[in-house]
């Protein structure tokens, strides 16, 4: 799911919002969202 998340992220498609909600959801972690975003959760 990482992958597809990372993919949707850095093509525009999913905004921060969307990548935050995947990891409320337990998608992904909160590093992976780190790693996707280059942000602190």
């Amino acid at each position: 799911m990482f992958e597809k998340i990372k993919k949707y992220y850095d093509s525009g498609v999913w905004d921060e919002r969307r990548v935050r909600d995947a990891v409320d959801k337990g998608a992904i972690t909160a590093a992976q969202f780190t790693e996707i975003t280059g942000k602190a959760y």
